[in-house]
């Protein structure tokens, strides 16, 4: 059977490879291209997933700069249906970034192919022997220190190009695509006129504690006491309240877990952070910021003093819609 060469798209069913095969691409940093590949990805190794989407932009946040938009070098990067990091070898990160996946490291399989792939465990240790998570004593490598030197900085010109990419590798339909657009445009406009979304008053920002735990239920505050607690950047202690949060005001949702504590973009720091949750289904595509949206869906940081605790959600919430 002629083997099919095309990139992978959307929905597209593919297998991990095995640890002797990936242990091929790698350079001695356990790299290729510059992007990692992880010690918590091994686990998945022989098994299969489903494709999410093409990787063709991401935002990456943490550094001085701010959030920037920016792309891989080389177009072979996907996500894995259901795939995040877990950190449990950097010291526990809580960050559940999405795993960046190079075409390399997978292979499309048949529906109808049910062979199993046997994980040798000697290939296993092989690989790990060859994998970092360490940069010196201080700071930590991963995925998410390495984006800013395994991705590049993407001109104004490609940011708004790239939308066409977005349709044609199966990420959205058109009508989608022309709803982040949207979205986009009328964000733009209203900080060009009124300024950031939700600024309040406050120089020093306050602080609550709720001590919520997985699996809690919570609700989502009025907009009105939010906006009590933010400055005018519209931040609560450095923490930005983006406008596409305030779709779940007053909505309820369940703990999805704690961050104390995450290894910053680009840097390989680790941040602690206080009374901050990630709530489930609640991501950002960052349509808002990013022209089409971005590719990552990373989770939303919640301060707990944006939240109150609150019973069951009832039977018309969904707590696994998605925030964009």
């Amino acid at each position: 059977m002629k083997q099919n060469h095309s990139k992978l798209r959307a929905g597209d069913l593919v297998e991990v490879r095995t640890p002797a095969e990936i242990l091929k691409t790698l350079d001695d940093a356990g790299t290729l291209d510059l992007l990692p590949f992880m010690p918590e990805m091994i686990e998945h190794c022989g098994h299969r997933f489903r494709v999410a989407k093409r990787v063709v932009k991401i935002c990456t946040s943490g550094t001085k700069a701010g959030s920037t938009l920016r792309g891989f070098r080389t177009d072979d990067v996907v996500l894995l249906e259901g795939l995040r990091c877990s950190g449990a070898a950097h010291d526990g990160c809580q960050k559940l970034c999405t795993i960046f996946w190079r075409e390399a490291w997978l292979r499309r399989v048949d529906e109808g192919n049910v062979i199993p792939t046997n994980v040798q465990p000697a290939e296993t240790e092989q690989l790990r022997a060859r994998l970092k998570t360490r940069n010196g004593s201080n700071l930590y490598f991963c995925q998410a220190s390495e984006l800013s030197r395994a991705t590049k900085a993407l001109s104004k010109r490609e940011r708004y190009t790239l939308w066409f990419t977005e349709i044609r590798c199966g990420n959205c339909t058109p009508l989608e695509m022309i709803r982040r657009m949207g979205i986009f445009l009328f964000w733009k406009i209203r900080r060009m006129l009124l300024g950031p979304y939700a600024r309040g008053k406050s120089k020093a920002t306050p602080a609550a504690s709720l001590n919520l735990q997985a699996g809690e239920w919570v609700q989502v505050k009025a907009m009105d006491s939010i906006a009590e607690t933010l400055d005018q950047t519209a931040s609560n202690r450095g923490l930005w309240f983006s406008p596409n949060m305030r779709l779940l005001c007053g909505q309820k949702r369940r703990v999805q877990r704690r961050i104390d504590k995450l290894i910053v973009d680009g840097t390989g720091e680790m941040r602690n952070l206080r009374n901050t949750v990630f709530l489930e289904g609640s991501h950002c595509g960052c349509a808002h910021i990013a022209f089409g949206g971005c590719s990552r869906c990373e989770f939303v940081y919640w301060r707990e003093i944006w939240l109150q605790r609150s019973c069951r959600a009832g039977p018309h919430e969904d707590p696994s819609e998605r925030t964009t």
